[in-house]
C-alpha cells in the first residue's frame, strides 16, 4: 500500500482513478484493516501507492528520479550504519490510527520489537524525502505526525539537501524544530551510535 501528494509527477503520469463527485457530502470511513483486505483480494491493485487518513484514500504522486536517488543512497547508508539493536524499512505501512496510516520513505524501529508491532509508539524515526511535496511534507503532513504522537520526523528537502528535524510531537504540532544543512550530521535522539551526512551523498553513483 501507499500515498498522498508526494513527488512531482513525471510528464504523462496519471494518478489513480480519483473523483471529487461526493465533495462536501458524507462518505463511508474505511479502516486499515479493510485497506488490508482489499489489497489481499485484488479490490485495490497492490501496486497502487496512497495512505489513509481519516478513513480517506488519498492516491499519491509517482515519484521522481531526484527523489528516488535519493532514497536508495539512503538505504545504502541506513542498512550499513545502523546499530544492530536497530531495523530500518521503506515504504512500510505506519499505522497511525485504526482508519489512518502514513506510509514514510523510511523508518526505524527496535529489532526488538518487530515491524509488525509499527506504530506511533514504537517508531523511533520517520524519514520523508520531499521535492515537489516539500511544503506540504514540512506543513499538514508534519502536523498530522505530531498529532499521532512520532516522536521524530527527517524531512529532507531532495533537491537542497537540507534536513529539518521536528521534534517533541503534541496535538498542536511538533514543539522543537531545526535545520539542518547538509554538510552537519544528523542523529536521532532515540537512536544512539547512529548519524548521518547529506554531504556524502554527493559522491554517490547510484
Amino acid at each position: 500500500m501507499s500515498a498522498l501528494p508526494h513527488d512531482v509527477l513525471e510528464a504523462g503520469d496519471p494518478l489513480p482513478n480519483t473523483t471529487q463527485a461526493a465533495e462536501g457530502l458524507p462518505r463511508r470511513r474505511f479502516t486499515v484493516s479493510e485497506i488490508e483486505a482489499f489489497v489481499e483480494t485484488g479490490v485495490i491493485p497492490e501496486h497502487e501507492r496512497f495512505e489513509l487518513i481519516g478513513g480517506e484514500i488519498v492516491p499519491m504522486s509517482p515519484k521522481g528520479m531526484r527523489h528516488e536517488r535519493l532514497k536508495t543512497w539512503l538505504a545504502k547508508t541506513l542498512y550499513r550504519e545502523l546499530p544492530d539493536r536497530f531495523l530500518t524499512t521503506s515504504e512500510t505501512t505506519l499505522k497511525l490510527t485504526k482508519d489512518s496510516f502514513f506510509e514514510p520513505d523510511f523508518v526505524i524501529y527496535e529489532s526488538s520489537s518487530g515491524i509488525e508491532n509499527l506504530d506511533p509508539a514504537t517508531c523511533l524515526l520517520a524519514i520523508e524525502i520531499g521535492v515537489s511535496s516539500l511544503a506540504y511534507d514540512q506543513g499538514p503532513k508534519a502536523a498530522i505526525y505530531a498529532s499521532f504522537g512520532v516522536r521524530e520526523l527527517w524531512v529532507i528537502d531532495g533537491t537542497r539537501l537540507k534536513t529539518r528535524i521536528l521534534r517533541d510531537p503534541g496535538p498542536d504540532g511538533y514543539a522543537w524544530i531545526a535545520d539542518h544543512a547538509a554538510t552537519e550530521r544528523l542523529e536521532p535522539l532515540a537512536v544512539p551510535g547512529f548519524s548521518l551526512c547529506l554531504a556524502d551523498y554527493e559522491a554517490f553513483k547510484g
